[in-house]
């Protein structure tokens, strides 16, 4: 046996013998290897992971190298992170033979291919995809789905996400609602997948709600005309006007997005699935209060909420505003109920007329008799009497009658037989006083006749013996007139004598 020899063949066996250049049979160890062609996915071990490198066996006559540029569509990847010693993977040949006669593979594109293909699938079956968030860009999420997908920010959730950064590293999933190809450009969308998952509880929550109802919910966003209130799995809207029985320039004003709140059902919209809410109607409505404690005729009291060319409003109780006619302002007659009242004064009104169906009040000023006290609040808020109202000092600030006052009791205080230059002075001021303190834009001509000649006497006169209180009820009166110049006239008086 030891003597046996082992005769080649006399001829090429396919696959296991072949024939040299010199025309002799030798072993086909070409044959044995697989056939691997660049652009195709193979299979193969993990065999060695470098900082720079990963070496893997696909069975090929020798080892794959994937960069590690080609590990992740994520960047900047640590390759421990991504592959092991001895883990099965798929990589798509890039180069079968590279210049050092390596062959070159790539992970991150067997995944592309392979998810492009699910990808595709899912966005034609309307199936869901799952993916994890791997970066927090501008204006949404990435998702690695073995290629980068963008979940918007207004798609992330049933209602906006604030924090995005919430959802880094988590597992989602989404439905895929645009996709090209050549763009490599996947957009996907996870509050498709939660309404789905909504449906049917959508349809148990209008089944179960009615008309009239009183709920709890959480206000899930806040816009111009309104808010969104979350009904444990559908949203309703609270309109701008339901929100509260006072006036509302914004819903931000009285609600903030997360807060708790009673809502009560004003309309159901079963076929378009939308809900009507009210925020006010959950509230005491001011006007009951109204009507049930005050009548025509009482005293109350309130503030002044906004003056207007007939009238002022006055709130009586928050939500609650009636209007005081200008003919109701005062005994004497007013031009301007800006002289009578200003916005924020605490005043008291008699009540002359409620009418509750049209939800309006007629207001007294002039008509409250010195003594008469108003009735208790019907809200048992604190007197609007006692509540404080920024004011300006009129020790810091003093008004023109102020000035007036104090300018002529200095001038009296002066020799009286001359006009001193210290005298022009102030009555220099006494004419710019005049001209700024102006109620009227028009006066009739005679009473302008009149003013004129009432400043010309004064001006002859020593201001010493002028009378600070004539001349400041003089400056009320008078009209925008031109004042002769008081020294001017006292030199032609001197000339006449």
């Amino acid at each position: 046996m030891a003597n046996d020899t082992v005769e080649k063949p006399t001829k090429a066996e396919e696959g296991v013998w072949t024939t040299s250049s010199d025309g002799e049979l030798v072993p086909d160890y070409d044959a044995t290897f697989p056939t691997i062609n660049e652009g195709e996915v193979v299979h193969g071990t993990v065999v060695r992971v470098d900082k720079d490198e990963v070496l893997v066996d696909i069975g090929y006559k020798s080892e794959g190298v994937i960069p590690t540029s080609e590990l992740s569509i994520r960047r900047s990847v640590n390759p421990a992170d991504e592959v092991a010693v001895g883990e099965e993977i798929d990589a798509l040949v890039l180069t079968k033979e590279d210049a050092e006669g390596r062959l070159i593979l790539s992970k991150k594109r067997a995944r592309f291919e392979l998810a492009w293909k699910a990808i595709e699938g899912a966005a034609e079956s309307g199936e869901p995809v799952n993916g994890r968030v791997i970066e927090v860009v501008k204006g949404g999420l990435i998702l690695d789905l073995g290629v980068r997908g963008f979940l918007p920010a207004s798609l992330v959730d049933i209602r906006r996400v604030q924090d995005l950064d919430d959802f880094l590293g988590k597992e989602l999933r989404c439905k895929v609602i645009e996709l090209n190809r050549s763009r490599n450009n996947v957009v996907l969308s996870r509050r498709a997948v939660l309404e789905d998952e909504r449906k049917e509880m959508r349809q148990a929550i209008l089944d179960r709600l009615n008309p009239g109802d009183v709920v709890d919910g959480q206000i899930s966003n806040i816009v111009d005309f309104g808010a969104f209130v979350d009904l444990d799995g559908m949203d309703g809207l609270i309109h701008i006007s339901e929100l509260s029985w006072s006036h509302v320039n914004h819903p931000s004003e009285v609600l903030e997005i997360g807060q708790d709140v009673k809502v009560k059902v004003l309309d159901i919209d079963r076929e378009r699935q939308r809900i009507s809410l009210g925020l006010k109607q959950t509230q005491t409505d001011p006007w009951q209060q109204v009507l049930d404690n005050y009548g025509e005729g009482d005293v109350v009291e309130g503030r002044v909420t906004k003056v207007v060319t007939f009238g002022a409003f006055v709130e009586i109780l928050p939500g609650v505003e009636g209007l005081v006619h200008i003919s109701e302002l005062a005994q004497h007659h007013v031009e301007n109920p800006r002289e009578v009242v200003s916005q924020g004064d605490p005043v008291n009104v008699l009540i002359l007329e409620v009418d509750g169906e049209r939800r309006r009040l007629s207001l007294s000023l002039k008509r409250v008799e010195e003594g008469m006290q108003p009735l208790p609040r019907a809200d048992g808020a604190e007197s609007v009497h006692l509540t404080p109202n920024l004011r300006l000092s009129e020790e810091a600030f003093p008004s023109g009658s102020a000035l007036l006052t104090e300018d002529a009791e200095a001038v009296e205080a002066a020799d009286g037989g001359e006009v001193t230059d210290d005298a022009e002075i102030v009555e220099a001021d006494l004419v710019e006083i005049e001209d700024s303190a102006v109620a009227e834009p028009e006066i009739e001509a005679a009473e302008t006749a009149e003013a004129e000649a009432e400043v010309e006497a004064e001006a002859v006169e020593p201001l010493g013996a002028a009378d600070p209180l004539e001349v400041a009820e003089l400056l009320d009166v008078a009209a925008p007139v031109d004042v002769a110049d008081p020294v001017e006239v006292a030199a032609d008086d001197d000339t006449e004598q």
